[in-house]
């Protein structure tokens, strides 16, 4: 009978998971969270969080049971646990109790320090039978972005970078006409790169990268928000005719000190330290931005490789050969899933913390 129920549980915060899910790259600063009302083991009502100051996924789903009369014998299931304090809405966990809800199926706690277990205390101080754990890996996987910011105080770091078969991040640009970048991987990873982008609420290159590449460093063959611009440029001496600076997306200048025009950049001053790591992480834990991507070049990924300081590795291995130029990153994790894309490949590496 007890493993029957724990099926029944699984099922129904898996749904949840999925509701929750629907959302990814939309709800930042706030969690993905799903909710699903189960009564008689069948769904009456769910609903997902869909963005910040909106209803939580609790509150939608109550809202979607038709016969409000079915609530005080039903479930509500719900990956995270619910809010209990007043912020741009009301606190889930009063919702929950004035609908009269007698279950509570929770995948994890709230590792935001205004939850953190007190959303859980009130239910069960109204006498709702409160269960937490339930998929809680799965639940905590969903929200990693949300989770590392809040237990480590930093965003969660992916690194990113293609390299040729022979090892190289980049060609020698002095032997190449027009300095121009070559292309190390095919157009499917490249809007994958780009998918990557909307999900993530930041993305930094460093000066160099900016200079050479000129990149965009936004969404443009996906559909999605595009990620706040960073920039590490200690001198803060790069042209203002790169399209970083062309004032379409928000941008951050790291540097050591302004110099000149604001290049419709906000600039940041950080300490003249070596590796700038911790000073850039620290302001992005200060401005609430949980996620970042790192693009390059390849000393500034060596920074957060030597530091210690990465969640994801991805890299991709194009099928072309250099012969010289700039060495990529070296890695030591073990893969954690390798994928084949067309003549490219990727290979997804986790640091264990």
């Amino acid at each position: 009978m007890r493993r029957t129920q724990e099926k029944e549980h699984q099922k129904f915060m898996l749904r949840c998971i999925e509701l929750a899910k629907t959302a990814e790259g939309l709800t930042y600063p706030n969690p993905m969270v799903g909710s699903i009302i189960v009564h008689n083991n069948k769904i009456i009502g769910e609903g997902f969080h869909r963005k910040a100051g909106e209803d939580h996924a609790e509150v939608i789903a109550i809202k979607s049971v038709k016969d409000k009369s079915l609530l005080q014998d039903s479930t509500l299931y719900v990956n995270l646990e619910p809010c209990s304090h007043y912020g741009r809405t009301a606190p889930c966990s009063l919702l929950i109790k004035e609908s009269k809800i007698p279950h509570v199926v929770i995948g994890s706690i709230d590792p935001n320090s205004k939850v953190a277990g007190r959303g859980v205390k009130q239910l069960r101080d109204a006498g709702i039978k409160t269960e937490i754990g339930i998929m809680e890996k799965e639940s905590k996987e969903l929200n990693h972005r949300f989770f590392t910011f809040h237990e480590h105080k930093r965003p969660y770091i992916i690194l990113k970078w293609a390299e040729s078969q022979d090892g190289f991040i980049d060609i020698n640009r002095e032997v190449v006409e027009g300095n121009r970048p070559t292309w190390i991987t095919n157009e499917l990873s490249r809007r994958l790169v780009h998918k990557w982008r909307s999900l993530e609420q930041a993305i930094l290159v460093g000066s160099n990268t900016a200079l050479k590449d000129n990149p965009s460093l936004t969404v443009r063959s996906w559909s999605g928000n595009n990620p706040l611009r960073l920039i590490l440029d200690r001198k803060d001496n790069l042209p203002e005719y790169l399209d970083i600076f062309n004032g379409g997306v928000e941008t951050f200048l790291y540097c050591y000190s302004p110099n000149g025009a604001d290049k419709k950049v906000t600039k940041i001053c950080i300490p003249n330290e070596i590796p700038p790591v911790n000073s850039i992480l620290k302001d992005l834990y200060k401005r609430n931005i949980q996620s970042l991507i790192v693009e390059g070049g390849a000393k500034l990924i060596n920074y957060f490789l030597e530091a210690g300081t990465w969640d994801e590795a991805r890299v991709f291995y194009g099928n072309v050969w250099f012969k010289e130029g700039i060495k990529a990153p070296k890695i030591k994790e073990i893969p954690s899933r390798k994928e084949n894309l067309g003549e490219s490949k990727l290979i997804v590496f986790q640091n264990n913390l």
